[in-house]
C-alpha cells in the first residue's frame, strides 16, 4: 500500500506500507477492488454500461458477452463459450477466483434454465414478502391496481403507518426486475409514501 499523502517518509519516499489488517477491513477497499477489476475488464475489450457501473459489455466481431459485478460476486454470460473461457482464464491469473459453475440464485433472483433459454424468477422473494406482511392467504387479483378508483393525496380515509407502507413499497420495487407489469402501479402509489392513508395501503396490498 502506498504511503498516504502528508505522511510520506522523506528518507524513504518509495517505501510501501505493510498492512497488518486485511484489505477487506479498510474503507477504501471496495473502491480499490472495483477500480482494479474495472481497469482489467476494460483493457480486455469490455465497455462499462452507461446506466449501470457494475455491468460490463463486450460486443466485438459477433461476440456478445455481459459481465456483472456485485461486490465480489461475478456473473458472466454470452454467446461464445470459447471467449468466456479465455476471459475467465485471464481473469483468474490476475485475481483469485473460485468458479461456482452455472448460477441458480443471484441477488434474490432464481435462474432457471429452460429449453428456450433462461427464466428469471423471484418466487422465493414473493413468498417471503407475503409471509412478512401476513398476506399468504390473500386472494389473487386480476389487475395490480383498480381501474375505477381515483387515487388522491387526501381521500378522506384515516392515515396509516408510513413505515409499513414504505416497507411494502420497497419490497415491491425490487420485483420490477422480473415483473415490469407492476411498475406503473408501484410508481403511482410511491407518490403517497410521505402521508399514506388506509386506502393507499389497501391498493398497495392489492399488488401483493
Amino acid at each position: 500500500m502506498s504511503q498516504p499523502p502528508g505522511l510520506k517518509d522523506s528518507q524513504h519516499p518509495h517505501y510501501v506500507c505493510k498492512l497488518h489488517k486485511a484489505i477487506y477491513g479498510l474503507r477504501q477497499a471496495p473502491r480499490a477492488w472495483h477500480d482494479a477489476l474495472k481497469n482489467f475488464t476494460v483493457s480486455y475489450g469490455f465497455s462499462c454500461s452507461k446506466t449501470d457501473p457494475s455491468l460490463f459489455i463486450y460486443a466485438t466481431r459477433g461476440i456478445l458477452s455481459y459481465f456483472l459485478v456485485y461486490v465480489d460476486d461475478l456473473l458472466l454470460t454470452g454467446n461464445n463459450n470459447h471467449f468466456m473461457q479465455e476471459f475467465i482464464s485471464s481473469l483468474s491469473q490476475k485475481f483469485s477466483l473460485k468458479n461456482m459453475g452455472a448460477p441458480h440464485y443471484f441477488l434474490g433472483i432464481e435462474i432457471i434454465p429452460t429449453t428456450s433459454g433462461i427464466l428469471l424468477s423471484q418466487h422465493k422473494h414473493i413468498r417471503d414478502i407475503l409471509q412478512r406482511f401476513d398476506m399468504e392467504g390473500a386472494k389473487p387479483s386480476l389487475t395490480p391496481l383498480s381501474a375505477t378508483a381515483t387515487l388522491q393525496l387526501h381521500d378522506g380515509t384515516p392515515s396509516t403507518d408510513a413505515t409499513e407502507y414504505r416497507s411494502i413499497l420497497g419490497a415491491l420495487q425490487y420485483l420490477n426486475l422480473t415483473r415490469p407489469d407492476i411498475s406503473f402501479s408501484i410508481n403511482k402509489l410511491a407518490q403517497f409514501m410521505h402521508k399514506p392513508t388506509t386506502l393507499h395501503l389497501q391498493h398497495l396490498k392489492r399488488i401483493l
